[in-house]
């Protein structure tokens, strides 16, 4: 028995524990995204084996809180004992509360919703008697558990046995198919039940004799207490486009008792009303009827309550002068940590790639007219192009912005340039537009691969080519073959060449269709005297096509007075069709355009391109704070205080113009700019740059790490393949809490990041530690710094985690569904809460074990991030059809980290840290 308590008090146990809950999770969500959801649930999430490591894993909890009294430190306490509680409401909602579906259409009224889980429901007939019995079966693709149950009626024994189970794709949705063999007085017969989770299966009756037994899989039908009649459903759309703005449900809830009442129904909008809440889940496709998920949950308050405590504790945690946290600031306070990043030198090979490309394209043609135009072009069009700028165009995702921003990606698609032969975006997509016949020649177009080069027959040496260069002269698409067999190929067969091939095409496809104005939806429409009811803007072409009468006339006026004056070089008289089109469209779209001041914002923020520039600030400071950093560290005799204080000047100018740009992209979009790739990309590097500034402001080191970071996320949001645009919200986005969950949690990515680099500059100096003591002193600083991320970085994730789980329970009625972006967030928490952890255990209570640990688990937040996104399905995820190949960075990345590990390990052996003391209470 004391051998049971001992290891139960263990803290190796925990770290096994964890080791468990990790793996297994991860295991999970590749099960998943190659089986199914039904897959990874059954073998694992939902799995008695994972659930008895959970229970484990809270009474290994319970055992430490009490071994260690942590009930004298307050905070400590609050934010362990929460996730007990956290447990104990997750086991009331998994076992008591259920979840369902209701489908009632417009002008009906339902009390029924089908369940959630899927049930092996049984019904026996036997003369005048009725006998039901249900079991709620999931099943795996593959190592299913097999059953077989008695059922008892009428002194006889029916007996249900499983035989086998499969899933057959139909169409998108999985269905499965359970064959059971259903024996009564030695007569078996083999049933095939299709069904699935969530849907009613089908039914299937069989004779035996005096005897008829009916066999359904699938959901089953629940009566409410109430009933709810659908007066109407209404959707809206962004103005212009198919996309949903949002929709909603207006119901009439009739009790029991005759009382009724009305209410509406949205997204982040729930109907409660007893144990049961509403939520709007989905639509018909003819917008006559409504789809709610419900859920009747008496785990919600206790979950909320777990939540809160330890929301409460890990914060209280941070001031609470007792804590690690503390202890481990006193010690850096007045001490300067001040190191170097040698493998971040890699830097200077991101530098290249960011600079501007300084070798103009030529205009290549033989007629002198091009040139002769180009020239004039460039001078008269200016202000002609600015006017044009200001224009207001609709996308097709029905944002309305300014055609600048439009003018803008056009150019950075085609070219990945801001501006071109001494002209801006504005003049180029202008000349594009009116004069295609002499832009075709232009070289303008990016290419990169030599062996598409070969296969055009352009020198290799030339970075751009025209458009007219990939077509004969008879007009036949040169790459039309090629472009085929690209895009035949799976992604992950797809070499450079291919994906070349793909990136011209594209661009070559939006080029034609500047050419021939489609891009341009400038005009909105007046039919039969009113206004498009859905507020849809069109380009010129459709213009010409689809409007009547006045519209249409004064439409063709405006675009032929305005192309033809820029094509005569009458600007004067272009700038005043300008005007025309401007006021038209201030009068007939006045619903849904944008202020003046909105626009101005706009063109504004384009103009600034901020975060372009402080990504070259970023990388140009962080290579300087290095090189510093490294002279520093070999040369113990200098003072570092003033440069340090000189390098935190320059960064927090750098951190306000970053937060600045934030706010402003805020202000310009209307939601937090962080719901996308490109705009999260961005907040990360804020969060490590606030990290550097305001927590180790005082460390070179920290400072310089802080910055890498920043520049590696900013680098990565400016590649190609990561769209900048401002896109409008789809409803479910539009909530307060997700304001909040994903501004908490992606911050602590900046935390993670800013430890998993100082973890590997640590090694670094493992290498060189050997007659250079000194070093020794740099590594237990840097130690602490990494430690105190982690605490940062640990606290925000877990609160920003359970934050996500209060906002998915008030928009969809579940706290979690193990989709792989917030499975693998749970995975990091684990990861890091391990790695703060290991102190307690001896033999992992040194620097170089900590310091290898968090520099690999920094992967759990790529794979959070990136690998998600691109290689696991669900409902965060990008992944569609086949996934992209791995990028070659991350091999070269795991085999320089290994490297370093192995060749620090040697020197590993660094003991009386001050950040890992052995008193364990701490």
């Amino acid at each position: 028995m004391k051998k049971v308590i001992d290891v139960l008090f263990s803290f190796k146990t925990t770290l096994i524990l964890f080791a468990i809950l990790a793996i297994g999770a991860a295991v999970a969500t590749f099960i998943e995204n190659d089986y199914g959801t039904s897959t990874a649930r059954v073998l694992i999430y939902n799995h008695i084996w994972y659930e008895t490591i959970l229970v484990l894993t809270t009474l290994n909890l319970c055992a430490i809180i009490y071994k260690y009294k942590m009930w004298k430190h307050p905070a400590r306490f609050i934010f362990h004992i929460s996730f007990v509680v956290i447990l104990i409401g997750a086991g009331v909602t998994r076992y008591i509360g259920y979840e369902g579906i209701v489908h009632i259409r417009e002008g009906q009224t339902e009390n029924k919703m089908i369940s959630l889980e899927p049930y092996l429901q049984v019904k026996i007939k036997k003369q005048d008697a009725t006998y039901y019995k249900e079991y709620q079966k999931e099943f795996a693709s593959f190592w299913n558990d097999k059953f077989s149950h008695d059922i008892k009626f009428d002194n006889e024994t029916l007996n249900v046995k499983f035989n086998n189970y499969m899933f057959a794709k139909k169409g998108n949705a999985s269905m499965g198919i359970l064959t059971v063999d259903v024996t009564l007085d030695g007569k078996t017969k083999t049933v095939k039940l299709p069904g699935k989770r969530g849907q009613k299966g089908v039914t299937k009756i069989e004779d035996f004799g005096d005897t008829i037994v009916t066999l359904e899989y699938g959901a089953k039908v629940l009566k409410l207490p109430f009933d709810i009649k659908l007066r109407d459903f209404q959707l809206e759309r962004y103005p212009g486009s198919m996309a949903p703005s949002s929709y909603a449900s207006e119901v009439t809830v009739i009790k029991k008792d005759g009382k009724s009442y009305d209410y509406r129904i949205f997204m982040n909008r729930t109907l409660h009303e007893g144990n049961f809440l509403f939520f709007q889940s989905s639509y018909d496709q003819d917008e006559k009827g409504t789809i709610l998920s419900v859920n009747n949950d008496p785990g919600k308050w206790p979950t909320y309550l777990g939540y809160f405590l330890l929301s409460l504790g890990l914060i209280w945690n941070l001031f609470d002068k007792k804590s690690r946290f503390w202890k481990l600031t006193k010690f850096l306070k007045n001490r300067t940590a001040a190191s170097f990043l040698l493998a971040c030198l890699s830097t200077f090979a991101l530098t290249s790639d960011l600079k501007a490309n300084e070798n103009m394209p030529n205009i290549s043609s033989t007629q002198d007219s091009i040139v002769t135009y180009m020239n004039g072009f460039k001078e008269d069009s200016k202000a002609t192009a600015e006017k044009f700028s200001y224009l207001v165009t609709q996308s097709n995702g029905g944002r309305m912005k300014p055609v600048a921003t439009l003018n803008k990606e056009i150019l950075h698609k085609i070219s990945s340039r801001s501006e071109m032969f001494g002209m801006n975006a504005d003049q180029i997509v202008l000349g594009m537009l009116t004069r295609p016949e002499f832009w075709r020649h232009v070289k303008m177009i990016k290419i990169k691969t030599p062996k598409l080069k070969q296969v055009l027959k352009i020198d290799e040496s030339r970075k751009y080519i025209s458009f007219a260069e990939v077509f004969t002269k008879e007009g036949k698409y040169k790459l039309e073959e090629e472009a085929k067999k690209a895009f035949r190929k799976k992604p992950t067969e797809r070499g450079t060449y291919e994906k070349d091939i793909l990136k011209l095409d594209e661009k070559l496809n939006i080029s034609y269709m500047v050419y021939n104005a489609n891009l341009f939806k400038i005009f909105p429409r007046i039919h039969d005297g009113r206004i498009d009811d859905n507020h849809k803007w069109y380009n010129p072409l459709d213009a010409f096509r689809f409007f009547q009468g006045k519209n249409k006339a004064a439409v063709e006026t405006m675009i032929r007075g305005f192309i033809n004056s820029v094509i005569t070089e009458d600007y004067e008289n272009a700038n005043k069709f300008i005007d025309m089109i401007q006021i038209y469209q201030e009068k007939v779209g006045s619903n849904i355009i944008p202020s003046k001041s909105q626009i101005e914002n706009e063109i504004l923020f384009n103009k600034l391109d901020i975060f372009f520039k402080l990504t070259l600030a970023y990388l140009l400071t962080g290579l300087v704070m290095l090189i510093v950093a490294f002279i520093v560290i070999f040369n113990p005799k200098i003072k570092p205080e003033k440069t340090t204080k000189v390098f935190f000047a320059v960064l927090a100018i750098l951190f306000a113009a970053h937060t600045f740009g934030m706010g402003f992209r805020w202000i310009i979009s209307g939601h937090a700019p962080w719901s996308d790739t490109y705009e999260s990309l961005l907040y990360i590097s804020w969060s490590a740059v606030f990290a550097g500034v305001v927590f180790f402001r005082r460390s070179l080191l920290a400072l310089s790490a802080s910055v890498i970071v920043a520049a590696i996320f900013m680098f990565t949001a400016h590649l190609t393949n990561i769209d900048p645009q401002i896109t409008n919200l789809v409803p479910v986005l539009k909530s307060y809490w997700l304001t909040i969950h994903v501004s908490v949690l992606t911050a602590s990515y900046g935390f993670f990041g800013l430890a998993a680099i100082l973890g590997y500059m640590a090694l670094i100096m493992f290498i060189f530690r050997k007659n250079r003591p000194h070093l020794d002193d740099n590594i237990k600083n840097i130690t602490a710094i990494s430690e105190i991320a982690l605490i940062i970085g640990l606290s925000a994730i877990t609160i920003g985690n359970f934050l996500g789980g209060v906002w998915a329970n008030e928009s969809w009625g579940r706290y979690w569904g193990w989709d792989p972006k917030e499975t693998w967030s749970y995975i990091s928490i684990i990861v890091y809460a391990f790695i703060l952890h290991m102190r307690f255990v001896k033999s992992l209570n040194n620097p170089f074990a900590f310091n290898v640990a968090s520099t690999i688990a920094f992967s759990s937040i790529l794979m959070t991030y990136f690998g998600v996104n691109f290689y696991l399905s669900g409902m965060h995820s990008y992944a569609t059809g086949d996934p992209v190949p791995i990028p070659m960075w991350v091999y070269y990345t795991v085999a320089t980290v290994t490297l370093t590990i192995i060749l620090a390990y040697k020197n590993r052996d660094l003991k009386d840290t001050v950040c890992h003391s052995k008193n364990q209470k701490d």
